[in-house]
């Protein structure tokens, strides 16, 4: 799985810090994934690491962790971080404390951490120990690792991307529903680790009905797997449902009618029930994101059925489209998602693609909602 860079390339122990973050692309949720190399004055690398699982050592300590290993001293020495080192107590300890003890002369970080918590006070406190301070090098390709965190600590709301799998001429099924398998076994496993890559995946009460679905990473190798999101309005998830059947993962069910008899039965296997109604008698979609931002989801994964999926778009709620195109023609058939119809095509919601590359024998598609990452 690739990731978008946009922007100047970064200097090498900044290139080298970020590619310890995207080793941590799946482990650090809710925390951003961030990296962080020391070096000394002729760049050689004393010590480097990449954030732990939540609750865990972030890079700064385990790059000086690292260096201790090495037998290396590292008073003086500069650190290269792809995000402003922390300066609260939440699960760890402040990071910027910590290099401030460990004598560290300099660091250069890629960009200020968005948390109100930290937001510039991990800098002043470097500053003010006396520590030199530079930002900027590996910013953009920093901020779209940590998109969902970002979008979370300043929209309040998660990153959302929606998946599809399609025929070249946009079908995501036969008429009668069936679609196993429209796109080959490289596109699965991709699909996958951008499932893996999520905070939760979210999907409608329809599709679980349809395809009695787990939906938990299977085809790589991950280690966590991402809460699960059901839009389920009447409470018609089935308690024998094989998706309580995955272990270690929260399963959040959000409805518009309350059903004490039926929520009662899925509490029993361990679901969070919601009540979210909007005008329309349906799940309220922007109030479910705002209480997944509160439950500290950073990127919401969507694989859902049309109707789900139009119910995004339509009211503005998707950021970014990943598509997987096979090569054949199913014609007519069940489409991406269903809204509309359109007045005019300038109604159309505008995409920039992001990339566009071959998985096998199908095309990945990644392609962003116009100014969805201005924030």
């Amino acid at each position: 799985m690739t990731l978008d860079s946009t922007g100047p390339a970064a200097p090498g122990p900044m290139r080298q810090a970020l590619e310890l973050a995207r080793g941590a692309l799946l482990r650090t949720s809710p925390n951003p994934r961030v990296g962080c190399v020391l070096t000394d004055a002729q760049g050689r690398v004393l010590g480097e690491g990449a954030t732990q699982r939540a609750g865990g050592p972030h890079a700064e300590i385990m790059a000086l962790r690292d260096a201790a290993a090495r037998g290396h001293a590292v008073r003086g020495v500069t650190a290269h971080v792809t995000l402003e080192p922390c300066s609260h107590h939440g699960r760890t300890g402040p990071c910027c404390d910590a290099l401030i003890e460990a004598g560290i002369g300099r660091v250069v970080a890629s960009l200020a951490d968005p948390n109100p918590a930290v937001a510039g006070q991990g800098f002043e406190r470097l500053r003010a120990a006396g520590v030199e301070v530079h930002v900027g090098p590996g910013a953009d390709a920093s901020r779209e690792l940590n998109l969902g965190f970002f979008s979370r600590m300043v929209r309040k709301t998660p990153w959302v991307r929606l998946k599809t799998a399609a025929s070249l001429d946009g079908s995501t099924a036969l008429p009668d529903g069936r679609s196993q398998w429209i796109t080959g076994a490289p596109a699965r496993a991709d699909g996958h680790a951008w499932r893996a890559r999520a905070c939760a995946v979210l999907t409608g009460v329809g599709t679980v009905l349809e395809d009695d679905p787990q939906l938990d990473v299977r085809l790589i190798e991950t280690p966590r797997q991402p809460h699960l999101v059901i839009v389920d309005s009447r409470l018609e998830t089935p308690p024998q449902a094989r998706l309580f059947a995955v272990p270690q993962r929260a399963v959040w069910i959000y409805c518009a009618q309350p059903d004490a008899e039926r929520q009662a039965a899925l509490q029993a296997r361990g679901a969070t029930v919601t009540c979210l109604p909007n005008l329309q008698g349906k799940v309220d979609l922007a109030a479910l994101l705002r209480d997944l931002g509160r439950r500290e989801v950073n990127e919401l994964h969507v694989e859902a059925g049309a109707r789900l999926n139009g119910s995004l778009v339509r009211e503005g709620l998707v950021d970014e489209l990943l598509a997987y195109l096979a090569p054949r023609l199913i014609g007519e058939g069940r489409p991406m998602a269903s809204f509309g119809p359109l007045a005019a095509l300038e109604d159309a919601p505008a995409l920039q693609f992001r990339s566009v590359e071959p998985v096998g024998d199908d095309l990945r598609i990644l392609a962003r909602v116009t100014g969805r990452g201005d924030f």
